[in-house]
């Protein structure tokens, strides 16, 4: 897929598994086990899909996976699995490297989406991408910081603060455009300032859900992560989103969904659906 002067391509990272309950709220297992079966401890496949985007003089790298920097107990809990695919192959297979990546626009910074952001190397961190910067919301920076008991699981240090320290770190403030054609939508229910980017040329429009939508199933509205702060208000922001998408035709791409990289939606007597799945890679 081509959006203005960029070239999509979808990029997996690895698999891994999190627990069903948590991954679907409420919603109860009966429901969400037909889209998502478990396996013996509770635990659903996922996928944590980064997106490339090629053009205007850069290569930007839209989040980065869970990263390899996993001892075997954290591992096993996760069932991390980078048997097929990792971050540095699925460059390779484009005839790319790490350093040729010039940004990397981290979403947020839980493990799963920033633990690609670095590197273990002679017993030391650095950042991954060597000649790229990596650009965090401020808010959710310090947010980051002083995590809260409920998320502070989800915050793993060596993920971002070597960034900090390699001085490879830009902030962005609120919403706005990050790039040409590329805009940052900001939503607080996850997390704080959850930034997902938003690629537009004026006939098409892709947004990159992060964990406002993780997986397809998360399309309908009541269907919202146990892991997110602000549950009501990651409703609202679905029910925005979503209308918005529908009525503009927008392409939804999906970071953990393991079957389907993205899709348009609809608005059907049951709600928010999906409508066709998109080939982001051709």
């Amino acid at each position: 897929m081509k959006i203005g002067p960029y070239t999509l391509h979808p990029l997996e990272t690895g698999r891994f598994a999190l627990d069903g309950g948590a991954m679907f709220g409420v919603v109860p297992r009966p429901l969400w086990e037909k889209s998502a079966p478990p396996d013996g401890r509770n635990r659903i496949d996922m996928t944590a899909r980064a997106l490339l985007l090629q053009g205007d003089g850069r290569k930007i790298l839209i989040d980065t996976g869970n990263g390899g920097k996993w001892d075997e107990k954290l591992a096993g809990i996760y069932r991390m699995d980078t048997e097929e695919n990792d971050i540095g192959r699925s460059l390779h297979a484009l005839g790319l490297s790490p350093s040729d990546i010039t940004d990397v626009i981290l979403t947020h910074l839980h493990f799963d989406h920033a633990g690609g952001a670095t590197v273990r190397v002679d017993g030391g961190l650095r950042p991954m991408f060597p000649c790229a910067q990596y650009h965090v919301q401020r808010e959710h920076w310090e947010a980051a910081q002083k995590p809260t008991e409920r998320d502070r699981a989800s915050f793993f240090p060596d993920d971002f603060l070597p960034l900090q320290e390699a001085g490879v770190l830009r902030f962005t403030e609120g919403e706005g455009t990050i790039f040409p054609g590329i805009d940052l939508a900001l939503f607080h229910g996850h997390t704080a300032a959850l930034q997902c980017p938003v690629i537009r040329d004026g006939s098409t429009t892709l947004l990159y859900c992060a964990d406002l939508i993780p997986m397809t199933p998360h399309v309908a509205l009541p269907w919202i992560m146990g892991y997110d702060l602000r549950p009501l208000v990651t409703l609202e922001e679905k029910r925005r989103t979503l209308a918005r998408a529908v009525e503009e035709g927008w392409v939804l791409f999906f970071e953990h969904d393991p079957r389907t990289a993205a899709a348009t939606v609809t608005l059907g007597e049951k709600g928010y659906m999906l409508d066709r799945v998109i080939d982001v890679g051709a």
